[in-house]
């Protein structure tokens, strides 16, 4: 028996799940989640629960996460009017790390990273003093909370050119919560120096600040020398990059963001935030127009910036910064082909003659023209793939891996297959390969994956490790899969098919043991592949050629036969499979004297396992890349669970 994909336990629990959590006709206007978002939130929760799931867990931990998602306080109606008035043009998608002011109050718990996306409801003088606060509010909440505005923005709150007043939307960030004491005082934000202005270049007065004050400057208007004579500038470009890294400091390493400004000239600069101003960035985002008052004008040189120009930007002490964001424009799309092949059942309405109920979906599209597929709601297939998507997830099977060699970054290519078809992925990982054992025939879940046109017009997929959406699991080696009947269909030795590219889950008992192959090696603990002695005395990888004489255990290869009440076959395995089959670690195993050795096999006679069985040796996989690790034996043994 072949099992079809649409028999998938684990497709057909996120298409009942997608059916439960979706709105309801009558609530039109809303929309439930997308399917990448619910196969990521179960395969997380799985990950968790490595004990095992049920449908009520599953379900219960999906539905938390939605409303907590989508929550947006108790009634719009008791907003401020202000920010009633305002969401109706609020365009733009939330950052990744905002947080709401109901969920300060709910939490009693505000974290440096974190970013309020706020609407100055109100702005005044405590009473008796020259100090000045802002009543927040934002889109999200029906609560308001207040700041106390820290003196570097105290020349904007000016009665008569001041722009910081009611109505103003602003960014902040590194805030600390000063929560109220029990009988007296309120929650409030204490000061925080890391707060942003949003302008509005459609408003007349925003536009006429931008043009008067931040376009008489360009960045070749520079000079090094110029504030040391006096000079101060005020700059207005846009974000084309966002880098983190580590700069070595005098006692300890020192973070530092490197944000790529480019002005109306193209001419490039780097702007510099260094330790705890790294927070900034939080509030930045590629494509929107920063304008930057009075930064300070430092040496790239001396800042150890890479880069052909001679000066750099840094944030200093009467730096003000403002921000045009980059709204996000809607692309419709049509719902693809596959869709109806695989999931017609679900675009149909109730009465056949009205036609699909869904035919095109509405789509952000990200400062670089690519349409963000994070919403859209069905899954997608490797034939849907083509230029300028990101945020794609694919489910399927590896074919192939292949390191790239010509590089110094850790490269890694991944052929995937689907019901559609086959799709090369390049990895981008940030130090080294970091997906555990990962082997041809194992079934992956992957999200946060981009699709565009090289220059020789390829389409190329990629996936880079640290991203915000980025996220890989391998269903053939997740200990849930096991203990979960939801997500599971058992299937007996006699079903499984050599032309299947799937994972078979099978109840079954060691047999024939003394006619069974153990064997221990090295291997590399992050890949779980062969670790090599070279001549230099050095321990290589054979997977991921990188030096691991730090990163060396010993393990199994095991090839054994599996049996139940249908059939036989001989199977292998390495790694923690192979220490659960046979009871013992490798470690413990090798310090057994060589007869015991040989007999321990038969005390394992007959023990009942369940087990993950997939063909790692199914026709046209590992064509170009990764060493098959065994050379006669198709059934790999990926996860294994007693049963008692």
């Amino acid at each position: 028996m072949k099992i079809e994909e649409s028999e998938d336990p684990f497709l057909s629990f996120v298409d009942y799940a997608t059916s439960v959590l979706s709105p309801t006709q009558q609530d039109e206007g809303d929309s439930g989640p997308g399917w990448s978002w619910i196969a990521s939130r179960l395969l997380k929760t799985c990950t968790s629960y490595s004990s095992g799931v049920t449908p009520a867990i599953l379900l219960s931990d999906l539905f938390q996460a939605w409303n907590e998602q989508c929550r947006t306080g108790s009634s719009s109606k008791r907003r401020p009017d202000i920010v009633n008035q305002m969401k109706k043009n609020h365009k733009r998608t939330k950052l990744p790390n905002t947080v709401t002011i109901d969920s300060i109050y709910e939490k009693n718990f505000l974290s440096l990273n974190s970013v309020l996306e706020a609407v100055v409801v109100d702005a005044f003088v405590l009473p008796g003093t020259n100090i000045y606060m802002l009543s927040l509010g934002d889109f999200w909440s029906s609560n308001t909370i207040e700041l106390y505005l820290h003196r570097r923005y105290y020349d904007l709150m000016d009665p008569r050119s001041g722009i910081l007043k009611k109505g103003r939307e602003v960014l902040l960030t590194g805030c600390y919560l000063r929560t109220a004491r029990e009988g007296s005082g309120c929650t409030r934000l204490l000061p925080t120096e890391y707060l942003v202005l949003l302008l509005d270049d459609d408003q007349d007065d925003d536009a006429m600040l931008i043009a008067a004050q931040f376009c008489s400057d360009t960045f070749s208007s520079i000079s090094l020398n110029g504030p040391s004579n006096g000079e101060s500038y005020s700059l207005h470009a846009r974000i084309e990059s966002i880098e983190s890294m580590e700069v070595k400091g005098v006692f300890d390493n020192v973070q530092r963001k490197e944000i790529t400004l480019v002005d109306n000239d193209e001419v490039r600069l780097k702007f510099l935030l260094w330790g705890e101003q790294a927070v900034l960035a939080n509030l930045f985002s590629i494509g929107s127009m920063l304008a930057l008052d009075r930064p300070y004008i430092a040496s790239s040189k001396e800042s150890g910036v890479e880069t052909t120009s001679e000066i750099c930007l840094e944030y200093g002490s009467a730096t003000q910064l403002f921000l045009v964001p980059f709204t996000q424009h809607e692309e419709q799309v049509q719902v693809a082909l596959t869709q109806n092949r695989y999931q017609g059942s679900k675009l149909m309405s109730s009465d056949p003659s009205q036609g699909p109920k869904v035919s095109q979906v509405s789509l952000p599209c990200n400062s670089q023209g690519s349409v963000d597929f994070t919403n859209y709601p069905f899954r997608s297939f490797v034939i849907d793939l083509h230029d300028k998507m990101s945020s794609i997830s694919l489910y399927g099977v590896v074919t192939d891996i292949f390191c790239e060699r010509k590089t110094k970054e850790a490269i890694f290519f991944l052929m995937i297959e689907d019901s559609t078809g086959k799709i090369r992925v390049k990895l981008h990982f940030s130090k080294s390969w970091s997906l555990g054992r990962l082997g041809l025939g194992h079934t992956i879940y992957v999200s946060g994956l981009s699709c565009y046109k090289t220059k020789q017009k390829i389409l190329e997929v990629s996936w880079v490790e640290n991203e915000v959406g980025a996220l890989f699991v391998n269903l053939s080696c997740l200990p849930a899969l096991l203990n979960s009947p939801c997500l599971q269909q058992l299937s007996c030795l006699s079903d499984l098919s050599c032309d299947a590219s799937c994972t078979y889950i099978c109840r079954v008992r060691l047999d024939q043991v003394d006619q069974c192959h153990v064997s221990t090696r090295y291997a590399h603990s992050v890949c779980g592949r062969a670790a090599i002695q070279k001549p230099d005395g050095f321990t290589e990888c054979s997977f991921c050629k990188s030096n691991c004489n730090d990163e060396v255990v010993r393990t199994f290869h095991l090839k054994i036969t599996l049996a139940d009440k249908s059939a036989k076959m001989f199977a292998w395995c390495t790694g923690q499979t192979a220490s659960e089959l046979l009871q013992i670690s490798a470690d413990d195993f090798y310090e057994l004297h060589e007869d015991e050795q040989f007999m321990y096999p038969s005390s394992l006679e007959n023990e009942s396992f369940i087990v993950a069985l997939v063909n790692s040796k199914r026709e046209g996989y590992g064509l170009h890349g990764l060493t098959l690790e065994t050379d006669t034996v198709s059934w790999e043994i990926t996860r294994a669970l007693r049963n008692d």
